[in-house]
């Protein structure tokens, strides 16, 4: 019987790998190098798909990359849809099944009236945040920020008080 093949072991240290992409419903490309100029401020490596990618070509790109974090920006407000679909997607895959992936931007017409039902839905299918364009980017900071420093190892102990040399 064939065994899946298994993932090569990351250094944990250092910086992310992200990619960053738009959905295939939405042609704006500002946000997109917006949310990689940000990550890479931040110190991370930005792999950016660009706007109008179908949902294929995300799923087989995050596994190509095998990246620590997807991030998924919509500013024409259909998003929602589409990132549902494409969550579902990629937790259909076993080698993205843990893979950190978060959207936000504009993603419904409805306003703040249908955030609270597209960010329970949105979690429900396996994103793992949601921000919505009128938090600001502090929220997603904090959330990248955490990722990072989840993954980073302690640094090792000094020598202890008293202890042999």
């Amino acid at each position: 019987m064939t065994q899946p093949a298994e993932l090569a072991p990351r250094d944990p240290s250092g910086p992310l790998d992200v990619v960053v992409t738009g959905l295939s419903s939405d042609a704006h490309t500002w946000n997109l190098v917006f949310m990689q100029l940000l990550l890479e401020d931040l110190g991370h490596h930005v792999v950016n798909l660009g706007p109008c990618i179908s949902q294929d070509e995300i799923v087989e790109s995050c596994c190509k990359y095998q990246p620590d974090l997807l991030v998924v920006s919509s500013v024409n407000g259909h998003g929602f849809h589409d990132a549902e679909h494409l969550v579902r997607a990629l937790r259909a895959r076993w080698e993205l099944a843990g893979l950190p992936a978060v959207v936000g931007g504009k993603l419904g017409v409805r306003g703040a009236e249908g955030q609270d039902g597209h960010r329970r839905r949105l979690l429900a299918a396996g994103f793992d945040a949601v921000f919505h364009d009128e938090q600001g980017l502090g929220p997603f900071e904090a959330f990248v920020t955490a990722l990072a420093t989840d993954r980073t190892p302690p640094a090792p102990a000094g020598p202890r008080e008293g202890a042999a040399r």
